[in-house]
């Protein structure tokens, strides 16, 4: 309720002494105090009544009206039956400091001005939340086919005129009424959110960019599998979703900031749905990453992929080529010593968030993305549906993702956490992925050796010159030679193809076709179709002399 509605109440008995610019303050509650210093029990919004047994002389009443203001009180009603006439000093002190004031004739009782403005102010509350129960049964009847959280963002914007969006925390827009904003607007936004809930303050957050003020408010898991308050920070602060509300919430009455906490909840029952509808493809990465881990066959393998494939790109006609994404999530010895922090949990939901293409709107974008967790760290298996452009290498890029998300994550991270990707190339069949993924863990290990909140590596970091150097660990070596000649080591053994002698003796002839078809006693035609094999199981050209070069280090180094 407005103050200006106390006056137009006679029973209230009510006077105005001063403040006549201030009346369309929002009465949130009232209180009655004769103490001289009453802020422990203050929230703001309060009207107080007062029957000035705390004043003592002229100059009691700045003090206590200046403890008022800074309150956040809206308003002081006075009685008159301790000392008669309000005195001046009080007048002038709530003239001052801006603070309305009200003279309550002694026939009026404290009670019948705190029973009306309770009244009065459960009444509204009880209005907004059944516009909130009303959003909710609207949001609910819309079924799959309305749109998700853009219903609610819609009912925003036509029964309050606010524009909003749904934020990643690296800044991608999952839902939006209206125009979407601008990708560096966004992302500024994740960073103000995320910095601002590693330093604990409460939502809603206040940013302003190029001169646009908005309010951002979390939307936190709700319902089933609701994270208990008591969790750490760090584990949901690189996973929630914001709402980012083109408006200054900081002098909304409670009304309003009832019914967006309200609308938070509602979009959070979307993101449960979505997190929920990740679990089978969270089982189908464990299920590969096991099986490749433990060194099980590749029919067994490719036998699994067969299985995701249709899940992780659904009409899909043929197998696929694979990309293996490692990340991690450290943090300090300081931070992890005093809460216990799993990282490979927080690794996968943010994994889950990176890999989503950023060109593309919606909760359920990541639904090609399987992203599974060992230990401390995340990995993901990415399906391409096919080769890029001719030229041009398929799959996720470390630079790419790394310019993607950077800025707002650094942001989540603050100054005691770190995240490290690493990517390995693509590969074509299931014997190749045992060496992608220690490839793509290799190329995390180097993205850590650099300074930085938030590192990437890639393959491309591994290539054969890079292994000539004498500080380059055997693992790196063994993971790049794995990936060369591991899927032809398989396919020799199930076909026995002697697809491996056949490389070294091309390479030995200098890629002559005659001469090494002589050496081998095979027909010109029998040595194209190997070669054929080879490169079609690696992906290499062995025209290249760049490829040429990486094969003769791999059987060196084998």
């Amino acid at each position: 309720m407005r103050l200006r509605a106390l006056l137009e109440t006679d029973a209230l008995g009510l006077r105005l002494l001063g403040g006549d610019d201030e009346l369309d303050r929002t009465v949130r509650g009232v209180m009655t105090t004769d103490l001289r210093d009453p802020s422990r029990y203050l929230s703001g919004g309060e009207l107080v009544l007062t029957g000035l047994a705390w004043r003592r002389d002229a100059d009691d009443s700045e003090p206590f009206v200046r403890i008022l203001a800074g309150a956040g009180v809206v308003g002081l009603a006075a009685g008159e039956a301790e000392l008669g006439a309000i005195p001046d000093d009080l007048i002038r002190a709530c003239a001052q400091h801006r603070l309305p004031l009200f003279a309550v004739n002694e026939s009026v009782a404290f009670a019948t001005i705190t029973e009306h403005v309770v009244r009065q102010v459960s009444g509204e509350r009880a209005g907004d939340l059944a516009a909130v129960v009303d959003r909710h049964r609207r949001l609910m009847t819309s079924g799959p086919a309305g749109g998700g959280p853009e219903v609610v963002l819609d009912l925003l914007g036509s029964d309050l005129d606010l524009r909003a969006w749904v934020l990643s925390p690296t800044g991608r827009q999952i839902a939006g009424a209206g125009e979407p904003l601008a990708p560096a607007v966004a992302a500024t936004l994740a960073g103000e959110h995320l910095g601002a809930t590693r330093t604990g303050r409460r939502g809603p957050h206040r940013a302003v960019v190029h001169g646009t003020t908005y309010s951002l408010f979390p939307i936190r898991h709700s319902g089933r599998g609701a994270a208990p308050a008591a969790r750490d920070v760090r584990e949901t602060v690189l996973s929630d979703w914001l709402l980012a509300v083109e408006a200054d919430a900081a002098d909304w009455p409670a009304a309003r900031l009832d019914l967006l906490q309200g609308v938070t909840q509602l979009i959070a029952v979307e993101r449960d749905r979505r997190d929920a509808a990740r679990t089978v493809r969270r089982r189908l990465a464990q299920e590969v990453l096991e099986l490749v881990q433990t060194g099980a066959a590749p029919a067994e393998i490719a036998a699994r992929l067969r299985v995701a494939a249709p899940v992780l790109l659904p009409g899909l006609g043929s197998a696929p080529h694979w990309q293996v994404i490692v990340a991690r999530v450290d943090w300090s010895q300081a931070a992890a010593a005093a809460a216990e922090v799993a990282g490979g949990p927080v690794a996968q939901a943010l994994l889950e968030e990176i890999l989503v293409d950023p060109a593309v709107a919606g909760s359920d974008s990541s639904d090609r993305i399987a992203v599974a967790h060992a230990g401390d760290e995340a990995i993901a298996l990415v399906p391409l549906p096919a080769a890029g452009p001719e030229g041009t290498e398929a799959g996720l890029h470390a630079d790419a993702l790394l310019a993607a998300v950077q800025a707002p994550l650094s942001a989540g991270l603050a100054d005691d956490g770190r995240l490290t990707l690493g990517v390995s190339a693509a590969v074509h069949s299931a014997e190749g992925l045992r060496g992608a993924l220690e490839e793509a863990r290799h190329a995390r290990r180097v993205a850590a050796a650099r300074p930085g909140r938030v590192c990437a590596a890639g393959h491309h970091e591994l290539a054969s010159h890079v292994l000539l150097l004498p500080f380059v660990p055997d693992d790196v070596r063994r993971a790049f030679t794995a990936r060369l000649l591991d899927p032809l080591r398989d396919y020799d053994r199930r076909h026995r193809a002697e697809l491996i002698p056949t490389l070294e003796a091309f390479l030995d002839c200098d890629g002559s076709w005659t001469r090494c078809a002589t050496r081998l006693h095979l027909h010109v035609n029998t040595l194209r179709y190997r070669v054929g094999r080879i490169e079609q199981l690696t992906g290499r050209d062995l025209s290249r002399l760049e490829d040429k070069l990486d094969f003769f280090l791999a059987l060196r180094m084998s």
